[in-house]
């Protein structure tokens, strides 16, 4: 337990007040919510407080995560239930949802938190404002919960009509917030506070500029560089075209990444990682072959609509890969502690969505340990980096009309298409875009290296270890090598491998009682497959003997001694 997880949980058992129902903690990126809120758990539970445990997290694969750690802790989730299911499984103290289940069918949750005394621990409670619904469903389902924890890496501001349920707010009287309210939370550990205590990493920004040049919809060859464009239009199409994966500023950015990585990987952390963020799906599959292209790497591709992305985030986590591609899977709540590098080729630039992706290669392992972002040079993200360190409330947009699919999936802040030119009607044609280094953002200043000596090859050495460069050294370096990175993405290397991706072995997993559970259910249908060819049953006809042979509630809601016992009944039948 780090010092404010302990100091959070003695300001909720504080004796000298009542222990409240509502608790809200606001933590940094990387600072360790999930394994506060599992002690504070535990310790509910061992008092007998509560009885249950109740998580809600924003995605599927954060509900695999939690579980996982949950289990460490001792206290068995189960992540797998649906909607379609009852009661939670005996042999369980709780289970793990979304926030897109529990609006889906809010009664449901409500009788599984009612039943027995439960803690229900909302993490990223802001995505409870995420849909016209969602605020009231989850106050319908958790309203009469014994007790409430809600957890956000960044705190919110909101309009005064949209107000998440179980925070408390205060009217925001800064000049941005036109009327609206900001939350307050019981306990706050800001960034600042992390990077003092050595929780989280300090960031530098390496920032590249360029040149891109596009056809409008006048036939005109339009060109603009991403540092000095003067109007928002054409900032937001230089910006689009310079991540164009048919250009050049994409592969030289993932060149200058592929070197930092390898620097760090020589001294130090022999096992960093470097996260690739795309805009959309086509983007990351085209990203990925440049990966492949630029370093002689195969990365990790993590698409929503792929059913394993969720075991192959958990995978590279525990492995020794170089690079993830991904969309927004990794942006908020994913625990890759070993990830160092982050490369921004999205056109995402809502404060909130930029905390919380940066807070991915932020967690602190080692002291002496950075972080690495390669970013565009354009105002509104490098506004965003320069204002890392500053304590300040994140406002919460109005519900996109998105489906429900890409809500669960997390990307809740996605900016609107660029703002097209005056006039223009047609979709712009990219052409081209060069990529250069601009500058390092290091605690809000600008640092080129321009004006400084020549980095030399024992300081070069010592980039990799964390905090013997300075920023400026830093900076010198990046722009020194800028030249023999575009020298190097300019010879095309041989073609990547064929598409296909076998993926690694299975690992092994934990014996966690839901894994347990699932692989049980899944070999409990093939094995009642098998009986009911074999017998010409119907599988309706098998499972309502198997019911009755051994006794106890549907497979879905059954306990793992009860599904072992079905298991080897079936073994016989066969």
């Amino acid at each position: 337990m780090r010092a404010w997880q302990n100091a959070a949980l003695e300001k909720y058992f504080d004796p000298q007040r009542e222990e409240p129902a509502d608790y809200l903690v606001t933590a940094t990126p990387g600072a360790g919510k999930t394994t506060f809120a599992l002690a504070l758990a535990r310790r509910l539970l061992d008092t007998r407080r509560v009885d249950r445990v109740v998580v809600v997290a924003p995605t599927d694969h954060l509900r695999t995560q939690w579980a996982e750690a949950a289990h460490r802790a001792g206290i068995e989730l189960d992540p797998t239930m649906t909607n379609a299911v009852g009661p939670v499984r005996p042999d369980m103290k709780g289970y793990v949802t979304t926030y897109a289940q529990v609006a889906g069918h809010p009664m449901l949750h409500r009788a599984r938190a009612t039943a027995k005394r439960s803690l229900v621990v909302m993490d990223e409670i802001h995505h409870a404002g995420d849909g016209l619904s969602w605020g009231d469903a989850v106050f319908e389902a958790f309203g009469d919960a014994r007790r409430r924890l809600s957890l956000t890496g960044t705190p919110f501001r909101t309009k005064v009509d949209e107000r998440i349920p179980f925070v408390a707010y205060v009217e925001d009287d800064s000049v941005e917030s036109e009327g609206g309210l900001k939350s307050v939370a019981d306990f706050t550990y800001g960034y600042k506070d992390a990077l003092a205590d050595g929780v989280v990493r300090p960031v530098v920004f390496a920032a590249y500029t360029g040149v891109s040049r596009w056809r409008n919809s006048a036939g005109e060859v339009v060109a603009a560089s991403l540092s000095d464009a003067t109007t928002k239009s054409v900032e937001s199409l230089a910006w689009k075209t310079a991540l164009d994966p048919r250009g050049d500023w994409v592969p030289h950015v993932i060149a200058a990444m592929d070197e930092r990585l390898n620097h760090l990987r020589e001294h130090g952390m022999h096992d960093a990682a470097g996260l690739v963020l795309a805009s959309d799906q086509d983007d990351a599959r085209a990203y990925a072959k440049i990966v492949q292209r630029v370093t002689g790497e195969k990365p990790v591709l993590v698409l929503s609509d792929d059913p394993k992305a969720s075991q192959k985030i958990s995978e590279f986590a525990e492995s020794d890969q170089r690079f993830v591609v991904c969309v927004r899977m990794i942006s908020e709540g994913v625990d890759v502690p070993r990830a160092a590098c982050l490369a921004w080729m999205t056109s995402y630039r809502t404060p909130l969505f930029f905390a919380q992706a940066v807070g991915r290669v932020v967690r602190s392992r080692a002291p002496g340990e950075s972080a690495t972002v390669f970013l565009p040079a354009v105002r509104p993200l490098l506004a965003l980096a320069a204002e890392m360190e500053s304590d300040r409330n994140h406002v919460i947009p109005p519900p996109a009309s998105v489906s429900s699919d890409e809500v669960d999936e997390g990307g809740l802040d996605l900016l609107p298409p660029p703002e097209r030119e005056p006039g223009e009607k047609k979709e712009y044609e990219a052409l081209e875009a060069q990529a250069e280094f601009a500058h390092v953002l290091h605690g809000g200043k600008a640092l080129t290296g321009g004006d400084l000596p020549p980095v030399s090859v024992e300081e070069e050495d010592f980039l990799g270890l964390p905090g013997l460069l300075s920023p400026e050294q830093t900076a010198a370096l990046l722009a020194q090598r800028d030249a023999e990175i575009r020298k190097r993405t300019a010879r095309p290397v041989e073609e990547a491998q064929a598409e296909g991706d076998a993926g690694p072995a299975e690992p092994e997993q934990e014996d966690a009682t839901w894994h347990t559970a699932a692989l049980l259910r899944k070999e409990i249908h093939g094995l009642v497959g098998r009986v009911a060819a074999g017998r010409a049953m119907p599988h309706a006809s098998v499972y309502s003997k198997l019911r009755s042979a051994v006794p106890g509630p549907p497979s879905a809601s059954a306990s793992v001694d009860v599904l072992r016992r079905r298991r080897d009944h079936l073994l016989s039948m066969v």
